[in-house]
C-alpha cells in the first residue's frame, strides 16, 4: 500500500520539473579598460558593423562578401545548424502522443501440443452412453485468420519534466550551433582580412625592393664609369655590387610570401589560385585612420561568441542535471489501439467488428546500486566545470582586449618613430650622394646611407602593415557582428 501511495504521489508530479533553476552567471568587472586611453580608441559603444569597410578598399570589401558566401567551413557550420534544428524538432515531438495507422491480414495455426490451447484442439465427446462418443468437439479451429485495420496511440506522461528538459537541452544545442556558426564566420572573415593585408604588404615590399634595385643599379653604373675613368676605386665597385645583390636576394622570398597569402585566400574562397588572382588589381596597402570604439567591459559579454558559447554550455549541463534527476522517477506510459477486426474482409467494417485495447504502464527503477545518484553527481560536477570554464573564458577575453589595446597603442608609437627614421634616412642618403659627387666623401658613406634607406623604407612598410594587423586583432578581441546582410556585396 505504501508503494502504491508513493506511485500516486509521483504521478501527481506530471508536468512538474525537477531541473534546477538556472540563472546566467553574473560577472564582476571594472567598467573601463586599463588601456582605454590608448591613442586611436574611444570608450563609445561598439556600433561599427563591417568595420573593415573603413579601409576604403573595394577589393577587400568584395573579398569579404564573397568569402562569407563561398567559404566551405561556413557552409559546413550552416549545415550543422540545420541538423541541430531538425534534432530539436525531433526531440520536441517526444512530449506529444504518437499516432500510427496500420492494417493487414494475419493467419496463424495452433499447435495440437500447445500447453494452453492444444487440449481444446484435441478434445473429444465423453462417453455418456449417447451417440457420438469419442468424436472431436472442435472447441477451437487449428487454422485461423483475420483482417484488421486500426490506430495505435502511445504517450509518455512527463512526470518530472524529463522530456521538457530534453527539449530545452536540444534547443540550447541549437543555439550553440548558431553561435559556432557566428564564431566560424568571424574566424573566416579575420583570416580573409589578415591574408589580404599580408598579400598587399608583400606586394608593397616587392615594389620598394624593385625601386631600390633600380636606384642601386643606376649608382652601380655611375661607379663603373668612375672606375673606368680612373676616378673610382675597385673597393667602391665591389661594395656597390654587394649592396645590389643583397637587395635582389630579398625578391624571391617576398614573391613566395605574396603567392602563399594568395593561395590561402583561394582556400578561403573555395576556388583555385588562378581565379583568385584575377580578383585583385594593383592597389596599395590599405590603412585606417579613424578611432576604434571599444565600449565598456560589460558589453564584451554580449559580443564575444566564445563567451556566449561557454554560457550556453552551462545552461545545457544544467538541463543534463535535470534529466539525470528525472530519470530516477517513475515513467508512465499510456497506450490505446482502437481497431476493426473480422475473419472476412467484407465484414471488416460491419457492425460489431470494432475492438480496442488500452493499457497503462509504469517503469520505475527502485534499486540500481547507486547508479542513478552517481549519474546525478557526475552531471553536477560537469556543470561546476562549465561554470569555472566560463569564468576562465571571461577573464581571458578581458585580458585579450587589454593586450590588444596595449599592443595597438605601442604599434602606433613604433610606426611614428620608424616613419621619422625613414624620412631622415632618405635625407641623409640624398646629402651623401651630393657630397660624393663633389668628392667630399668616399662611396662607402653613400652605400651605408643607401642601405639605411632600404632598411627604413621596408621597416616603415612593415610598421604600417603591423598597425593594420593590430587593428584587425583588436576588432577580433572586441567581438561584435561580422555578418554582412543577406545578398550585400559590401
Amino acid at each position: 500500500m505504501r508503494k502504491f501511495s508513493v506511485l500516486i504521489a509521483a504521478m501527481a508530479l506530471a508536468g512538474c520539473s525537477v531541473t534546477p533553476d538556472y540563472q546566467p552567471p553574473h560577472v564582476e568587472a571594472d567598467e573601463l579598460y586599463l588601456y582605454q586611453h590608448t591613442e586611436g580608441v574611444s570608450t563609445t559603444p561598439v556600433e561599427q558593423p563591417y568595420w573593415w569597410t573603413r579601409f576604403n578598399d573595394p577589393e577587400l570589401d568584395a573579398l569579404v562578401a564573397t568569402v562569407q558566401q563561398q567559404n566551405i567551413s561556413l557552409q559546413v557550420a550552416q549545415l550543422r545548424v540545420q541538423s541541430a534544428r531538425a534534432y530539436h524538432t525531433a526531440v520536441a515531438t517526444a512530449k506529444i502522443p504518437t499516432i500510427s495507422v496500420g492494417g493487414g491480414y494475419q493467419h496463424y495455426r495452433l499447435s495440437e501440443y500447445d500447453p494452453l490451447a492444444g487440449g481444446a484442439l484435441t478434445a473429444t465427446m465423453p462417453d455418456f452412453g449417447q451417440p457420438g462418443a469419442g468424436q472431436p468437439l472442435n472447441l477451437l479451429d487449428r487454422d485461423n485468420g483475420a483482417f484488421a485495420v486500426g490506430v495505435n496511440v502511445s504517450w509518455e506522461l512527463d512526470l518530472a519534466g524529463r522530456l521538457d528538459a530534453m527539449d530545452s537541452l536540444a534547443g540550447i544545442r541549437l543555439e550553440q550551433a548558431e553561435i559556432l556558426r557566428q564564431a566560424t564566420l568571424q574566424m573566416v572573415t579575420v583570416e580573409a582580412v589578415h591574408n589580404y593585408l599580408q598579400y598587399r604588404g608583400a606586394q608593397a615590399r616587392i615594389a620598394i625592393a624593385e625601386r631600390n634595385i633600380a636606384q642601386q643599379t643606376q649608382t652601380l653604373e655611375l661607379v663603373e664609369r668612375l672606375v673606368d675613368s680612373g676616378y673610382g676605386s675597385e673597393l667602391d665597385l665591389a661594395q656597390a655590387r654587394a649592396l645590389l645583390a643583397a637587395t635582389r636576394s630579398t625578391l624571391p622570398m617576398l614573391h613566395s610570401a605574396e603567392k602563399a597569402h594568395l593561395h590561402r585566400l583561394a582556400t578561403l574562397l573555395g576556388e583555385g589560385a588562378a581565379a583568385t588572382s584575377q580578383r585583385f588589381g594593383d592597389r596599395p596597402l590599405p590603412e585606417i585612420t579613424q578611432t576604434v570604439p571599444v565600449g565598456l567591459k560589460s558589453d564584451l559579454l554580449q559580443r564575444r561568441p566564445d563567451i556566449a558559447l561557454a554560457e550556453r554550455e552551462m545552461a545545457a549541463l544544467n538541463q543534463e542535471v535535470g534529466i539525470a534527476i528525472a530519470a530516477r522517477y517513475p515513467k508512465v506510459y499510456l497506450t490505446g489501439s482502437p481497431m476493426t477486426l473480422a475473419e472476412n474482409f467484407g465484414d471488416l467494417f460491419a457492425s460489431g467488428s470494432d475492438a480496442w485495447l488500452a493499457s497503462v504502464g509504469v517503469n520505475w527503477t527502485l534499486f540500481d546500486g547507486g547508479r542513478g545518484e552517481a549519474l546525478v553527481t557526475m552531471q553536477e560536477a560537469r556543470f561546476q566545470q562549465a561554470a569555472l570554464a566560463y569564468q576562465h573564458r571571461v577573464n581571458g577575453a578581458f585580458n585579450e582586449v587589454e593586450t590588444a589595446l596595449m599592443a595597438y597603442g605601442n604599434q602606433q608609437a613604433h610606426r611614428d618613430q620608424i616613419e621619422q627614421a625613414a624620412e631622415q634616412a632618405r635625407l641623409a642618403a640624398s646629402k651623401a650622394r651630393s657630397l660624393y659627387r663633389a668628392g667630399l666623401v668616399d662611396y662607402l658613406t653613400v652605400l651605408d646611407a643607401q642601405r639605411q634607406v632600404n632598411l627604413m623604407e621596408d621597416a616603415a612598410l612593415m610598421a604600417q602593415l603591423n598597425t593594420a594587423e593590430h587593428l584587425l586583432f583588436l576588432h577580433k578581441a572586441l567581438g561584435g557582428d561580422w555578418q554582412l546582410p543577406e545578398g550585400e556585396d559590401a
